[in-house]
């Protein structure tokens, strides 16, 4: 499971607040914290397609159907009918990002950063091919 750098590497890397971010990728990370807050989940994510779509999901856990918000988010996308993502960001407590929302956005695009931030919106790093 790889975690947040600012090159992808293997160890975190803080990398600043989401505001470092350009305004359509700072704009996912609100899109994601929104997700997560409506429901109180454990994880929001957003990411945005090709055309500029934004999709925004949470994470789900029932008792028979567990998705991450990464996973759905790009879930989303597929069945809008996005071909590649341009970009994804993922709001969580975790330290790390979870190996099936980064493999769901690598189905769709080999080099979309994945940008991982905390509850509070501050960028922990991002996460490129």
């Amino acid at each position: 499971m790889p975690e947040p750098t600012a090159s992808g590497a293997s160890s975190a890397a803080p990398v600043g607040a989401a505001a470092d971010l350009d305004a359509e990728d700072a704009k996912l990370v609100v899109l994601a914290r929104g997700a997560r807050a409506r429901i109180g989940a454990v994880e929001g994510a957003a990411v945005r397609d090709q055309d500029g779509r934004t999709y925004a999901a949470a994470t789900v856990a029932l008792p028979s159907l567990t998705v991450t918000a990464l996973q759905l988010a790009v879930a989303s996308a597929a069945a809008a009918g996005a071909k590649r993502l341009e970009a994804a960001a993922v709001v969580t407590e975790a330290s790390t990002l979870d190996g099936a929302g980064y493999a769901a956005v690598r189905d769709l695009s080999g080099d979309a950063p994945v940008h991982v931030a905390g509850p509070d919106g501050k960028l922990i790093g991002t996460v490129v091919a």
